[in-house]
């Protein structure tokens, strides 16, 4: 097997695997919301800010905890609006983001089947407008926020910073933020797969379906042409020390000292960082306290 297609194949498995993984924790703590014991009585439950909450958190929680399990392998994506921006950005061939946004698919469809097979009850986890949302307003809903979900992803995780290793945090703080303010208007999709897989265990389409499919992408080419401007305008030398926290004069002081101590070895006569410190770490807070 050529390096190539095994790429290819272990991106398609992490995809789905993923996918699966976020979707199957997603859907299961929104059925349990949607399900309410038989002896409740009422017309309305999406109003319920406790029951909003709870399928944010499910959401939020999931994406972090999973995209960071992940994170290494594919990038985490588990979304084909996702996958869609990064091949808008050159972050991914057409080729690779087809693979995934597949295998994205597959593993929302089976994990929406394995919640329905596993739970009592009804599967309740499908993305609908509320009475009084117009499709049109469903739809540029599901837009904003999907921009503001892959904005997340581009800043924290697709530039590399010091804080790179925690984006799955950052982004699944913006998934809990989004699906806080979506998930009554919409569902709070942001997600084609995640709309996908409960439509299809359910055999059940609403006639708006196809807004959370076109929203997200008009998310996705917001969100790129957004990143991309970004990008053409070098935003890094706007605040070139936004990120700096002293560890290259750090590191640049342990170069010296060590270079310093192996001269030491050969003549026998103590340098200043020998007097200074007695390990080159040891520098490193007095630097960053003037910083």
């Amino acid at each position: 097997m050529s390096v190539k297609i095994r790429h290819h194949l272990l991106a398609f498995i992490s995809e789905f695997v993923g996918t699966f993984l976020y979707l199957f924790f997603a859907y299961g703590g929104t059925n349990v919301v949607n399900s309410p014991p038989k002896t409740v009585e009422t017309s309305n439950l999406a109003a319920d800010p406790s029951k909003l909450l709870f399928i944010s958190l499910a959401f939020g929680i999931s994406l972090a905890v999973n995209a960071w399990v992940f994170f290494r392998i594919s990038g985490g994506l588990f979304n084909p609006a996702v996958t869609v921006a990064l091949m808008l950005v050159g972050g991914a061939s057409i080729l690779r983001g087809a693979l995934m946004i597949v295998a994205q698919l597959i593993g929302a469809i089976a994990a929406a089947a394995v919640v329905s097979a596993l739970f009592p009850g009804a599967l309740n986890v499908a993305t609908t407008l509320v009475e009084g949302t117009s499709i049109t307003r469903g739809l540029f809903i599901e837009m904003f926020l999907t921009a503001e979900l892959i904005i997340t992803i581009f800043m924290l995780a697709a530039e590399k910073h010091r804080a790179t290793f925690v984006a799955p945090i950052g982004i699944g703080l913006s998934l809990l933020i989004i699906e806080m303010v979506g998930v009554y208007y919409t569902g709070g999709s942001v997600n084609p797969a995640r709309s996908l897989g409960p439509c299809v265990v359910n055999a059940s389409f609403t006639g708006y379906h196809w807004i959370y499919w076109l929203g997200p992408v008009l998310g996705s080419i917001l969100a790129s042409a957004f990143y991309l401007l970004l990008k053409a305008l070098n935003y890094q030398t706007l605040n070139p020390d936004q990120d700096h926290d002293g560890m290259d004069i750090r590191r640049f002081d342990i170069i010296s000292t060590d270079a310093e101590k192996t001269q030491t070895a050969h003549s026998g006569t103590p340098t200043d960082a020998d007097k200074l410190t007695s390990t080159p770490y040891e520098r490193g807070p007095a630097i960053e306290a003037g910083h």
